[in-house]
């Protein structure tokens, strides 16, 4: 009698294990937050080497999670590449630039905040939103939306307040309604650096900020120089990009100006980062959040006498982007891995992270891994495009390794550009008609016609 006492107890004590082990709660999904600012360049960070400007939030970001200081968009301007990270598709496939219809529905089906909400995360959206959609989609993407417009000084409840002070006031709003029990996703994305383009002053930034820089002198690029500018072609000297220079940067003192009511606008964002921040932690939510931080495209502050993006250059092409999972362990953390990350990745990104399965129809990949450490083969070859067809920006193409870059132009078939970017990373001495370099150039051109013809597949 006592064996068959004691045999049952077993039997008990092992369902119970077996009963405790079925209802255990599966880990907890992670918050994320997407931050995207507009017109910051890979290097306006201090923790990219710029010595001169402020932003001690974006460096402990980095020092805490991982810098990708080989980070592109795929299109160097606002609109496609908004809508390329939303979708993680290439311009080429998605179609949506200015002056073209909205993003196709079968395209938004796909996109994070989507498949985020479908999944049962409580989305966000505040800030420029820099897309179009069809009447309703705004509500099918984001439960709680803040979608804003120029000018930088708002006037909210008879207080004056810049408008990256205003973003951050709706991001900790957003974050009061949050609860440990549900997942968020909120992307913010800033209007800040952008200038006003219809301006004098071009750049607005926070008041705290004014006496940021004043001591400083802001060194002019390397490429600033007239035989760089009369280098170009006629369709670039002309367009849009050196319209604008006379706007910002054609005299000495104008230059210093504009320069550092660029970096006061920087340095508002990375204050509100900061204060987004705290209120994670006030809130308890800040060990299980990942904040995602990048540029829309890059920028030219004068390089090569020009202003504003566009172009396939390295300053136009090239942003900050750093990815913080404080779930990562210390000894994985404050890396600069230097394997080339893309806009159309941030979409498969948030997606791996909140175990969303990705869409086959992805063009970018989850750097998921490369955040946990893990070894990962870093792209070949990468294409580049900007297919707006706007007469002031000529249409450019472009196919770029870790060392060489083609540039071509489809509405001005007779100039290319090719250079060697280990040995010339200003982009001076083009290549395209050295003899030596031509077997190179042909594989390059191949290269570039076959990745376009793969994106064409895609639509």
């Amino acid at each position: 009698m006592k064996n068959k006492i004691s045999g049952n107890l077993i039997l008990m004590a092992g369902l119970t294990g077996l009963t405790a082990g079925c209802t255990k709660e599966p880990p907890r999904r992670p918050n994320i937050i997407f931050i995207l600012t507009d017109d910051q360049r890979w290097d306006a960070m201090h923790c990219a080497g710029n010595g001169i400007i402020y932003t001690p939030n974006m460096d402990r970001l980095a020092s805490e999670g991982i810098r990708f200081p080989n980070a592109f968009v795929t299109t160097p301007i606002c609109a496609a590449s908004r809508a390329s990270i939303f979708t993680g598709l290439y311009e080429r496939t998605h179609t949506y630039t200015f002056t073209k219809p909205p993003i196709k529905p079968e395209f938004l089906k796909e996109s994070y905040p989507y498949l985020l909400k479908k999944s049962g995360y409580h989305t966000g959206f505040i800030g420029k939103f820099g897309v179009s959609v069809d009447k309703g989609w705004t509500d099918s993407l984001f439960d709680y939306s803040k979608i804003t417009a120029y000018p930088y000084w708002k006037e909210v409840n008879g207080k004056k307040i810049h408008l990256t002070d205003l973003h951050g006031e709706y991001a900790n709003s957003f974050l009061d309604s949050c609860s440990s029990d549900k997942p968020f996703c909120l992307s913010i994305s800033f209007w800040a650096p952008h200038a006003v383009d219809e301006s004098k002053e071009q750049y607005f930034w926070p008041e705290w900020c004014d006496t940021l820089y004043k001591n400083d002198i802001i060194p002019l690029p390397r490429t600033s120089t007239k035989e760089v500018f009369d280098s170009h072609p006629d369709f670039i000297r002309n367009s849009f990009s050196r319209e604008r220079w006379f706007w910002r940067f054609d005299t000495p003192e104008k230059f210093q100006e504009m320069v550092k009511g660029y970096y006061r606008m920087i340095s508002g964002v990375d204050a509100v980062i900061g204060r987004i921040r705290n209120k994670l932690k006030e809130k308890g939510l800040a060990d299980n959040t990942i904040i995602i931080f990048m540029g829309d495209n890059g920028y030219f502050l004068s390089d090569r006498q020009l202003a504003d993006k566009w172009l396939m250059y390295e300053q136009s092409l090239r942003v900050p982007m750093i990815i913080y999972d404080p779930r990562v362990s210390g000894d994985k953390r404050g890396k600069t891995p230097e394997i080339p990350s893309l806009n159309i990745d941030i979409d498969p990104t948030i997606l791996d992270f909140a175990g969303v399965k990705i869409p086959a129809s992805s063009q970018g990949q989850s750097l998921v891994p490369v955040v946990n450490g893990q070894s990962v083969k870093p792209r070949e070859f990468i294409l580049f495009e900007h297919l707006w067809d706007f007469v002031s920006i000529p249409q450019s193409e472009c196919v770029r390794s870790t060392r060489y870059k083609l540039i071509r132009y489809p509405q001005h078939p007779g100039f290319e550009e090719f250079y060697d970017m280990k040995n010339d990373p200003d982009e001076v001495h083009s290549l395209i008609k050295d003899p030596a370099s031509q077997p190179l150039i042909s594989d390059y051109t191949k290269k570039l016609d076959s990745l376009i013809v793969v994106n064409k597949k895609k639509l």
